[in-house]
């Protein structure tokens, strides 16, 4: 679904008590617009870390490190 509305005008009309819920995860910031930039330096051995939990979990490093600020932000 491309929109709140759209998703929300399903709801109303479906029926959902066929649908397993129980491995649905919050998602919060990965699909809004990436307008702003973070630049920042950090020690070559601390990147290659990053760079290599990235791979072992299937996605690019930058989205890695976003999805880490991404759980930390959403913590109270």
């Amino acid at each position: 679904m491309r929109s709140d509305e759209e998703a929300e005008r399903f709801v109303e009309k479906a029926d959902l008590t066929d649908y397993d819920f129980s491995q649905m995860k919050p998602v919060q910031f990965e699909f809004e617009k990436k307008a702003a930039t973070l630049n920042m330096r950090i020690p070559e051995s601390l990147l290659a870390a990053v760079k290599r939990k990235a791979l072992r979990k299937g996605v690019p490093f930058t989205r890695y490190v976003r999805m880490l600020i991404e759980r930390d932000v959403s913590r109270p």
